[in-house]
């Protein structure tokens, strides 16, 4: 802080953050030094107002089919400005030009999923979040994009052969199953006997 005059008793402290607790001392200097501190005024909170900073490391994805999934990190107590602080999630499909508009209203929350049996698998979304409180709307995230849920396999794999090797044990194999568009990647295989 700039030294003040010592003829003037009071002081404006600017760039505080908003919604944040402060105490204050004064000190008092001269030419020889620097005195003890005042004991240190009462607890004062700063006036709200309307976050400005948006969550960051927007993503997600997978979850079930019709689903969209939307994660971020959650935006720390001392940035939130206020009460009745939230999340507003926006999202389009790809190529769209109308927003779907969400409020998520827990400090804590780091998810949000969309359900619309409209969803097709894999389907791209662009996503943006932002945060409320009490005193209006803030900031929102640049847009990232999102795909829905997967599918599960519509085809089975071809060309199942088994070949026997031992008296206890048998190969068994198959053609992949090519990755598809609509349904995704396969994980893994199941080979069952009878």
């Amino acid at each position: 802080p700039e030294v003040i005059n010592g003829r003037t008793h009071q002081a404006t402290v600017v760039d505080l953050s908003p919604w944040v607790e402060y105490e204050f001392r004064v000190v008092a200097s001269n030419s020889v030094g620097i005195g003890e501190p005042s004991r240190p005024s009462a607890l004062l909170r700063t006036k709200a107002a309307v976050p400005v900073v948006a969550p960051t490391n927007i993503g997600g994805g997978g979850g079930s089919r019709s689903e969209l999934v939307i994660t971020w990190e959650p935006v720390s107590e001392e940035l939130q400005n206020g009460e009745g602080f939230g999340y507003i999630i926006m999202l389009r499909p790809l190529g769209s030009t109308t927003w779907t508009k969400a409020v998520v209203a827990s400090v804590e929350s780091s998810k949000y999923v969309y359900r619309n049996e409209s969803i097709t698998p894999l389907s791209p979304f662009e996503v943006k979040v932002g945060v409320y409180n009490n005193e209006g709307e803030g900031t929102l995230s640049p847009i990232s994009i999102i795909y829905s849920g997967e599918d599960e396999p519509q085809m089975a794999p071809a060309g199942a052969s088994a070949l026997s090797v031992s008296a206890a044990a048998v190969e068994v194999s198959w053609l992949p199953i090519p990755w598809n568009r609509h349904t995704g990647r396969v994980l893994g295989y199941e080979v069952r006997g009878w």
